[in-house]
């Protein structure tokens, strides 16, 4: 019995067939391209570049010392400390697209977060810039007073509030150019310090300041709140500039970099020259984490991204703020030794340990 009753159809089907497999792969295509266009409410976390904190780095069209002093004598150094940054894909305002999130999905090195958790409503883009831009004035600052405590050197230091947050506890309280004095009666002289005690005071009831403002000290009263994002903490919404007296210069030439997460790595960069031995001995160690005057290092984001960047560019040990060692389970890459440090004074013993060929204490997985 013959299938088909007249002729053989086998160059029509195949022809259809073809037709109509073409017509998919040209529907698929447009889906891919049309995602790749579409944006997801999505940014993407990606390994940054890293800066030797003891070399140079391109400013404009010359080339200039990443950290120069002046005022004391400098010492040269055969080794590097890398400082580690996050390259970020997409803002509020120029949103990824689908195909990009979803590769960011599959691929360990990335990491994709909601951008109303990146960026938390009521904040606007270029305030978080500012935000940025001024934490990494701060720890510019406060790694010069870390590093110089640790040395022994004396220096003074103050507070001198920048912008008062729109919307914010502070708004209409608190002036640019008031220099912030005391809090809840106890004398503060270092951001850091502000924020442990704002911490302390929580969100239920007003806590006091002290300022100086136009030569005159006056208390004002306000009542701090939470702040949005993911690590909640009281706040008082002012940006602050710790502004220090400095027996000698430290400039620090690092342009497009925002966040206070380099403040140890500067440290160690500003140890370095000031001391005679060479502390790297030719080796390459990188790291993050914040740091405050009295030398104490805190926790950061996007640690992941910086270990990969670090063991990228060369490095065998990497500096994690102890704080940070439970996020780093299973996720620190081959090669790398992650070495966890509460204060500047730790990440000295550790580099004496490793050139002394001691064993060191890592984080979990490392």
């Amino acid at each position: 019995m013959a299938i088909y009753e007249a002729g053989d159809p086998s160059d029509q089907v195949q022809r259809r067939s073809r037709v109509a497999g073409w017509l998919m792969l040209a529907f698929t295509a447009a889906i891919i391209i049309g995602l790749s266009f579409f944006p997801a409410p999505y940014v993407i976390d990606n390994p940054g570049p890293t800066y030797d904190t003891l070399g140079s780095v391109s400013v404009g069209e010359e080339d200039m010392e990443l950290i120069l002093i002046s005022g004391e004598e400098t010492f040269e150094s055969t080794g590097s400390f890398l400082l580690t940054t996050v390259t970020r894909s997409g803002n509020p305002e120029s949103l990824p697209g689908w195909i990009d999130v979803m590769q960011g999905w599959f691929d360990p090195t990335r990491t994709v977060i909601p951008v109303d958790v990146a960026y938390p409503p009521g904040i606007s883009f270029e305030q978080n810039r500012e935000a940025a831009a001024i934490e990494m004035e701060n720890s510019q600052q406060e790694a010069v007073a870390a590093a110089l405590d640790y040395l022994g050197v004396a220096y003074t230091s103050r507070m001198v509030v920048s912008q008062a947050i729109e919307g914010g506890p502070s708004e209409g309280v608190l002036l640019p150019g008031d220099v912030i004095l005391s809090a809840n009666g106890m004398a503060v002289d270092t951001v850091s310090g502000l924020r442990e005690i704002i911490a302390d005071s929580g969100v239920v009831s007003p806590m006091t300041l002290g300022v100086e403002r136009e030569g005159s000290e006056i208390d004002v009263s306000l009542l701090p709140r939470m702040s949005e994002g993911q690590e909640r903490v009281p706040m008082v919404g002012i940006l602050v500039s710790g502004t220090y007296d400095f027996p000698i210069d430290v400039d620090i030439a690092l342009e497009n970099v925002g966040g206070p997460s380099a403040g140890l790595m500067f440290a160690l960069g500003i140890v370095e020259k000031l001391s005679p031995a060479d502390i790297t001995q030719g080796k390459v160690f990188a790291g993050t984490g914040t740091i405050d005057a009295q030398g104490s290092v805190g926790p950061i984001g996007g640690i992941r991204h910086k270990m990969h960047g670090a063991l990228n560019d060369g490095a065998s040990w990497f500096f994690a703020p102890a704080d940070n060692c439970p996020d780093l389970v299973g996720h620190i890459p081959d090669g790398l030794q992650v070495i966890p440090v509460a204060t500047l004074a730790e990440a000295m013993e550790a580099l004496e340990s490793i050139h002394a060929g001691t064993p060191v204490a890592g984080c979990v997985g490392s």
